[in-house]
């Protein structure tokens, strides 16, 4: 099938659409939703990580593969578990990036890297539905531990840029989850946190994996706190290198 991949700059989704094209499936558009305010770093959402944001104009460029984005107007208003047709919901957003999407680009599917959240899940099913495509979800309900070793093996290289959890500091800011997996799974065991994250507990940016056919080198970051426990990194410059051999 022909699929849109929802990408958030998160290993989760990235590696969604690596199970995606071992099924077969071919990635023929990126989407993305992003703060409507350009002043707006990190956005108070439970369907979108907006983290980063500054950064995921790349991927297209790192990908080969056309970016559509839309900005999110809306805000979590229906939070049954049900999801109800608001239009301002955010999650109309989302419906409003596909459409515009479907004007140009003919595809059957969407993928995305829901692992655990219902709420997230349900409402990507719901705008499937309405739109007559298949929601992929490789990652859903997998083991959390195994899942993210495999994210590990598979040379995904994605560096944390929020953390907001117990055991978790603006120390481990910019560390890979390779770095951080041992110090992720006695965190897991201590406050019993999600080690791939899903909890929230901490948010990251994929600067490579194998569909790259560029990988991102992050050149200038800031640290920005969001309270006492809260931190996340401002992604202030980027650059793009072969992977060949390392050249702009």
């Amino acid at each position: 099938m022909r699929v849109v991949a929802l990408v958030s700059g998160g290993e989760d989704s990235c590696f969604n659409m690596i199970e995606a094209t071992k099924h077969g499936h071919e990635i023929v558009a990126l989407g993305n939703l992003y703060p409507q305010n350009i002043e707006v770093e990190e956005l108070d959402s439970y369907m979108y990580q907006t983290v980063g944001r500054g950064a995921i104009q790349f991927y297209s460029e790192a990908l080969g593969i056309p970016l559509y984005r839309e900005p999110i107007t809306g805000s979590p208003v229906c939070l049954d578990s049900e999801y109800k047709v608001n239009e301002k919901d955010e999650v109309e957003d989302l419906f409003r990036l596909l459409n515009r999407i479907k004007k140009d680009l003919p595809f059957d599917a969407v993928a995305s890297g829901a692992i655990f959240s219902n709420y997230q899940r349900v409402r990507i099913e719901n705008i499937c539905a309405r739109m007559g495509l298949e929601s992929l979800a490789y990652l859903w309900e997998r083991n959390q531990s195994e899942l993210l070793q495999e994210m590990i093996s598979s040379q995904i290289e994605a560096t944390v840029i929020k953390v907001a959890t117990l055991g978790l500091d603006q120390s481990h800011l910019g560390k890979t989850i390779a770095e951080l997996q041992p110090h992720l799974t006695k965190m897991a065991e201590k406050y019993g946190i999600n080690v791939c994250g899903e909890g929230g507990e901490y948010e990251t940016f994929t600067l490579d994996c194998p569909m790259f056919k560029k990988k991102l080198v992050l050149v200038e970051s800031e640290v920005v706190a969001n309270g006492s426990d809260v931190h996340h990194l401002l992604l202030k410059s980027l650059k793009l290198v072969d992977k060949k051999d390392g050249q702009e």
